[in-house]
């Protein structure tokens, strides 16, 4: 195993920066953008704006590629990445900040699908699993350091916009000096409603509701901290423990899932994150202890919930669909990104305590109501038929080359369906 991560080290590196400055990025703009008064709605719009760029960047990058080469244009999107983060310190207008946040989220994507196309093509299919597993676990705890580092660094000073620029730029090294040879085409990925309903009508539904409650936390869940009067140090550990926590509790939550009905595992990790909103919105607690105990209770339920998705859509996927239905899934994700942050802003400019988790509530009730009608309506996927589980960053870092790297993608197409999952069950 050594031997396959030596060749991809410096890839998880690069990886590990981009994720880095996502991090620091992700957390100064609403931080500081409430600092100097932005309204909170212009507030949500930044996660909007975010959305929309990382669906275009999905969509475009692989055109891009195609035209110039990965490496010429990773260094594109480093650079516009580098000089977004610094303009916004320069204009400090809500109107140029979400503009720029939208460009960021272009850049991002297209950085990311490129590492994840050198990971994939340097990555032998039996160690896949583990290979997409270890990537997963570094951009996770990237992510989480780039967030902590407000804790260091003050949020009122330029610095923290310099520091997100210096590792943008240094997510261009590895791949700068990289003596191997440029990877395959970049998947591309489309949207098709009918083909995404009638693999899964719940994962379809699930998918979008799932990314307007995600985004609309990991959007405005530093808003609602300052708006509590929350420490920065408390802020930014609401933040990150729920991603950790989310990372963790995917085991548990992915052997059960394989064990029984996923629609059952799904409704009953919404219904519970159901209530920790209505618990949020009733009791306005105000203790950092219970407050960060409860989120990082609803982190790891509404972090884990997107894999079950897709191990469920996986579990109806046709033999060799499985990047096809993954990557729809991502873009219904990226829509719900889209709306959540948009509406939750607006509302919290009325109930700025409440209005993420009536956001949060109103999704995750709708995921519980539609996935008790779709047990009452179909069979579960027998055990033996499954696909197996697999834990996942967040969705709003994942690419549909991500999908390709997926170990569940590099089952053969020839093969029916017996014998696929005869093949998962020996690996």
């Amino acid at each position: 195993m050594i031997r396959q991560l030596l060749p991809i080290f410096s890839i998880l590196i690069g990886s590990a920066f981009l994720m880095i400055a996502g991090g620091i990025n992700g957390m100064i703009l609403p931080l500081r953008g409430s600092i100097e008064g932005f309204p909170t709605f212009s507030l949500g719009l930044l996660g909007t704006g975010w959305a929309i760029g990382f669906i275009a960047g999905c969509i475009h990058t692989p055109k891009l590629v195609r035209r110039s080469g990965h490496i010429r244009i990773f260094g594109v999107m480093a650079a516009v990445s580098v000089i977004s983060i610094l303009l916004t310190l320069l204009f400090i207008e809500p109107s140029v900040w979400i503009i720029l946040r939208g460009l960021t989220g272009f850049c991002f994507a297209g950085a990311a699908m490129i590492v994840e196309s050198w990971l994939n093509e340097r990555t032998e299919n039996k160690y896949r699993g583990r290979v997409f597993g270890i990537y997963t676990m570094v951009n996770l705890a990237a992510t989480t350091l780039g967030q902590m580092a407000v804790t260091v660094v003050s949020t009122t000073t330029f610095a923290l916009f310099v520091l997100a620029a210096v590792f943008y730029a240094l997510s261009l090294v590895p791949t700068a000096i990289t003596k191997a040879a440029a990877p395959k085409p970049l998947t591309e990925t489309g949207l098709d409603l009918k083909i995404l309903w009638r693999n899964s009508p719940i994962a379809l539904v699930a998918g979008f509701l799932i990314g307007v409650s995600n985004s609309t936390f990991g959007t405005l869940g530093a808003v609602f901290g300052e708006a509590i009067n929350l420490d920065i140090t408390s802020i930014a550990l609401m933040m990150s423990l729920p991603i950790l926590a989310g990372a963790l509790f995917q085991i548990p939550i992915g052997y059960f899932s394989d064990k029984m009905d996923r629609r059952i595992v799904l409704v009953a990790i919404m219904a519970v994150a159901a209530v920790i909103d209505a618990f949020f919105i009733i009791t306005n607690p105000t203790s950092p202890l219970i407050i960060l105990t409860a989120i990082s209770v609803f982190g790891a339920l509404i972090y884990s919930a997107y894999p079950v998705i897709v191990a469920h859509a996986s579990d109806h996927a046709a033999p060799g669909s499985f990047i096809k239905i993954s990557g729809g899934l991502l873009l219904m994700y990226g829509i719900g990104g889209v709306i959540g942050p948009l509406v939750a802003g607006a509302i919290m400019s009325v109930l700025p305590q409440q209005g993420m988790f009536i956001v949060t509530l109103i999704a995750h009730l709708l995921i519980v109501a539609y996935g008790a009608l779709r047990i009452t309506q179909n069979l579960a996927v027998r055990e033996d038929k499954k696909s197996d589980f697999v834990g996942m960053a967040p969705g709003r870092y994942s690419t549909p080359e991500t999908s390709a790297l997926d170990p569940r993608s590099h089952i053969s197409s020839e093969r029916d369906m017996d014998s696929i999952y005869e093949v998962i069950d020996q690996e």
